[in-house]
């Protein structure tokens, strides 16, 4: 298992997410994944392989994930005014493409 192709294609998924919602924001936006994935790598890592070794059950692996969504700071987002109620789901939209990119590579 390549976990920096992951990485790289969770980037290429998230900003393309990013770009479809809020397209004016592109390049801060691209900031603010990539600091979250940095912060989230090594867990992330330590996750998929535990998933892809069947250690760590699909469930339990969405839970994890879904565990670091506070550590998700959508800084350019806040700072234009966009509101908490449109960043909490905006938030679980990028923590669900999280899980899907990485069940589409790993399972």
């Amino acid at each position: 298992m390549d976990f920096e192709k992951i990485l790289q294609e969770l980037k290429n998924t998230l900003t393309s997410l990013f770009n479809n919602k809020y397209s004016e924001f592109s390049k801060e936006s691209k900031k603010d994944i990539e600091l979250f994935l940095n912060e989230s790598k090594d867990k992330l890592e330590r996750w998929t392989s535990l998933l892809a070794q069947e250690k760590l059950t699909l469930d339990d692996f969405e839970w994890l994930v879904k565990s670091q969504k506070d550590l998700f700071q959508l800084k350019a987002l806040q700072a234009a005014g966009i509101s908490a109620i449109s960043l909490g789901h905006f938030k679980n939209k990028i923590i669900n493409t999280i899980i899907e990119t990485i069940k589409s590579l790993v399972l």
